[in-house]
């Protein structure tokens, strides 16, 4: 089934949903049921006592199902402003949305569901579109997923709804392999990984959205940080810092106030009014514009691992994938429009680097964002836009990137490369991006001197890698369930003596292990030996080490997470394996 079919089968399963939910509860009040990623839903406002819960689910599947083999048509019907209030009277909802429709000057249409004999087993207010027939429709490749309240509109001022949520996929093999992977999923969920390993922790006397990392997370964090400025320091960065506030003429002047002002914090000082800052463009406008740069200077390179503040909804916020302080691994780069290619091929490759480390190359794929028809809504003269496009295709194609190209998504100040990376479950997630920009540089009136002593605009590359590192550790908490390479775990070698007799045996080789630049633990508690090994492998340390007597002579072996042993080894054959391996960021041991 194509992506098409899919839709119009997802969107006729939300009114089969509606009919069956209808039937246990004639009072509801029906509202809207659109089609979403993987599934639809149907929002309804159930009398009393009437919204389902998940021991009802089976039984409105089953109903659904019926519906589904019966062969229903589903027909379209056009209607008047006055025949559609007739027809949904009563339904509040409804009749709003018919109003609005109205108001529009458009079309109001009903989709109907025909019995064979002709006769209405539904009506609808829809724009659809829907299957011909139910019988498009694989009667195993759907189910109900979930409850979930949700306000009318979106809007909290508005009447609260249920909003029961369907799942519904081209074959029965589809959907038990995404209901598989959601399962998995779960068991990943860094929300309980994240707190359970000791890596991060959430105080509701620090607020919502605002996670506090604990040692193991600051160790985690650090070493992202560390290798990202490994990457980019070759390649010609310099490292910048911009402070957290900054005065309000700043983003008067770069548009952001505009554009993004109820997501501002702000900041009262003694005389003026501050913000925290959302990102860091702006500031390393300033810097770039601190200078007098010859065509000789360029490109210039910035580098910023810091923390940026956006003032999401509370509602939104959840674990590390949603918070208000965000750490970016920052860059902007400006260039000459001729050196745009070479710079996004060199930011490619910097990516490529990254992510093969982390073990997230297979299926991943590149978005080619570009202006759409109406060239009124961007900025930048069409030469530039169009040698930008070009230049980004270009890099698209000498680098055998996955790449599709989506017109009229592009930024309204540039074209842009998105970089969608799949983790080990199979769950996509956008991660990197390449944002060419020509409007920063003209209201900030930026330039470098060319080869005929005149001034010339330079173009603006925003690029990240990780992104927000609050939400790439959540992400790699999930990808690697908790068991993270060696070279990023924070403990990453347990010792655990066999009696307490070991224990200085023990602390020497740990001892020796630092001076390596290892990160060992000694596991002195008062548990017994077998708890100990099971603490070592509940907290995913990479490798445990059991010392007892033949180890303290001098040989030991090391015993890998799932089972894996290396050894009989020398201390320094263990230590040169460790090392070894660390630093060559492997994603687990090799023999």
């Amino acid at each position: 089934m194509d992506s098409d079919a899919l839709f119009r089968a997802r969107h006729s399963l939300a009114h089969l949903l509606a009919k069956a939910l209808l039937e246990r509860d004639p009072e509801a009040g029906l509202t809207i049921g659109p089609v979403i990623e993987r599934g639809f839903y149907y929002d309804v406002a159930f009398s009393d006592g009437k919204a389902p819960k998940p021991e009802d689910f089976p039984a409105i599947v089953d109903r659904m199902r019926e519906l589904a083999k019966q062969d229903l048509k589903f027909t379209e019907r056009e209607a008047s402003a006055d025949e559609a209030r007739a027809a949904l009277a009563g339904n509040s909802f409804k009749l709003e949305l018919v109003d609005e429709i109205a108001g529009r000057g458009e079309k109001i249409t009903f989709y109907d569901t025909l019995a064979a004999d002709g006769s209405v087993v539904f009506s609808d207010l829809c724009s659809g579109p829907h299957v011909l027939n139910t019988s498009e429709i694989d009667p195993d490749g759907f189910t109900i997923d979930r409850v979930a309240g949700a306000y009318w509109r979106g809007d909290e001022k508005k009447p609260m709804l249920t909003r029961v949520y369907g799942l519904a996929f081209s074959s029965k093999a589809e959907l038990e392999a995404y209901i598989a992977q959601q399962t998995e999923a779960a068991k990943r969920d860094h929300k309980v990984l994240g707190p359970a390993l000791g890596i991060y922790t959430i105080s509701p006397l620090v607020g919502a959205g605002l996670p506090l990392l604990k040692p193991k997370g600051a160790f985690i964090k650090n070493a992202l940080e560390s290798y990202l400025w490994e990457i980019h320091e070759p390649r010609g960065y310099s490292r910048v810092w911009t402070p957290h506030i900054t005065k309000e003429a700043l983003y008067e002047k770069s548009g952001h106030i505009e554009k993004f002002g109820e997501n501002l914090f702000r900041v009262q000082g003694r005389d003026e009014q501050f913000f925290l800052k959302p990102m860091n463009c702006p500031h390393h406008m300033q810097i770039y514009a601190d200078n007098q740069f010859s065509y000789r200077d360029m490109p210039v390179r910035y580098f910023e691992s810091t923390t940026v503040y956006r003032d999401e909804k509370s509602g939104q916020l959840g674990g590390l994938t949603r918070v208000r302080a965000i750490t970016q691994d920052d860059g902007h780069l400006f260039c000459r429009p001729a050196q745009l290619e070479e710079e996004a091929r060199a930011i490619v490759s910097a990516i490529k680097e990254f992510y093969s480390t982390m073990g997230m190359m297979d299926g991943y794929r590149v978005q080619l964002s570009l202006r759409g028809s109406d060239r009124s809504q961007y900025l930048g003269g069409d030469e530039a836009w169009a040698s930008a496009e070009r230049a980004l295709k270009a890099v698209c194609e000498s680098e055998n990137l996955p790449y599709t190209e989506v017109l009229g998504e592009a930024a309204f100040y540039g074209p842009k490369l998105d970089f969608m990376f799949k983790d080990v479950i199979g769950r996509e997630w956008q991660l990197s991006t390449i944002q060419c920009d020509f409007n920063m540089p003209e209201r900030f009136d930026l330039s470098y001197i060319n080869e005929k002593s005149e001034k010339e605009r330079p173009v603006v590359i925003h690029r990240a890698i990780a992104g927000s590192l609050e939400r790439f550790m959540g992400v790699m908490i999930e990808h690697f369930a908790g068991a993270f390479p060696l070279w990023l775990s924070p403990v990453q070698i347990a010792i655990v003596p066999v009696k307490d007799a070991h224990i200085e045996a023990a602390k020497k080789l740990a001892a020796e292990m630092r001076a390596a630049g290892l990160r060992p633990e000694v596991d002195e508690g008062g548990d017994s030996f077998g708890k100990k090994i099971r603490n070592a492998k509940t907290a995913k340390t990479p490798y445990i080490v059991v010392l007892g007597d033949k180890e303290a002579a001098g040989e030991i072996t090391l015993e890998a997470r799932g089972d894996k042993k290396f050894g009989p080894l020398s201390f320094f054959d263990a230590i040169a394996k460790l090392v070894d391996e660390s630093r060559h960021r492997l994603l687990a041991p090799e023999n």
